[in-house]
């Protein structure tokens, strides 16, 4: 599969028509529909439905529509950026995050880094282990987590330990005071990210694990909004990092835990290779954050 073929497949679900969509593709029409027949069987199903009143998208085109748009995107961005680098000559700065970092200290080192001109910032929202992988392949320099990984060719920093808060429905009886474990161990849980580990789910769920608590999941989400949603709609429970308190949801409180000193560490993962001028600005930056205090 090429990207022409997601091109030339986008254009006929946008049109639904073939001699509209070879038109706007400058291609015959024969050739055209030999190319959106080929990707068919590659993929093994049916995209469109082919019926006398037109072309009309089946379940499976409908998803794969959206997908190949996201897929023509963000080839489109890369190209643009990397156009844009070469005219700059700007020096690359990747930084990978998991989601709930980007609402502490990351946005504060992120902007105060785009100041410099000289610097072009990719984010990439990773877990931990994905982390690991893409400072190893030189995708990402700095990656932000919360899981310890020991790998000979990565050091992690520890930068500070952060509360983990329990958030509860406003209406629940648990959500007047400080619950405990035990307590919260009797209603359902909610965990995320629903990938696999390790993550901040197999954190929390340690937690419960090591006091000799069982604790019913009802659902594993893929983000933590989702699963604030969640407990809005008194599904259950969730434990997060003190950070995700500047998410205000309706019907959602904030609550610290009983016992004491129930924290996730927060990580700062760099290769291990001597520094670059830009690696140096960026630890600078960190380190006059951490000082300060600044969005913890």
């Amino acid at each position: 599969m090429e990207l022409r073929h997601l091109r030339y497949f986008c254009a006929v679900a946008e049109e639904l028509n073939i001699t509209r969509a070879s038109e706007r593709l400058h291609i015959a029409q024969p050739a055209l529909t030999r190319q959106i027949k080929q990707l068919e069987e590659e993929i093994g199903a049916e995209l469109f439905g082919r019926e006398p009143r037109g072309l009309s998208l089946t379940p499976a085109g409908k998803f794969f529509v959206e997908q190949a748009l996201q897929v023509l995107e963000r080839v489109s961005n890369a190209i643009e950026g990397t156009r844009r680098v070469a005219r700059t000559r700007r020096a690359i700065f990747g930084v990978g995050f998991v989601p709930t970092l980007f609402y502490g200290y990351l946005p504060s080192l992120i902007r105060r880094l785009r100041q410099d001109e000289t610097i072009e910032i990719i984010l990439a929202e990773l877990m931990t282990l994905q982390q690991i992988q893409a400072l190893k392949a030189g995708r990402i320099d700095m990656g932000f987590g919360r899981i310890r990984i020991d790998d000979p060719m990565v050091e992690q920093e520890m930068l500070f330990d952060e509360p983990i808060l329990a958030a509860l429905s406003s209406a629940h009886p648990l959500a007047k005071r400080p619950p405990s474990l035990a307590e919260l161990a009797k209603i359902s849980l909610i965990t995320y990210p629903a990938s696999p580990g390790p993550n901040f789910s197999d954190i929390v769920l340690g937690l419960f694990r090591r006091r000799g608590l069982g604790v019913h999941v009802i659902q594993q989400t893929n983000d933590v909004q989702t699963a604030l949603g969640l407990v809005a709609a008194e599904m259950g429970f969730t434990l997060v990092p003190e950070v995700v308190r500047h998410i205000q949801r309706d019907g959602i409180v904030y609550l610290p835990l009983a016992e004491s000193n129930i924290t996730s560490p927060v990580l700062c993962s760099r290769r291990k290779e001597p520094l670059s001028a830009v690696m140096r600005k960026a630890n600078e930056i960190l380190y006059d954050l951490l000082k300060k205090g600044d969005d913890r």
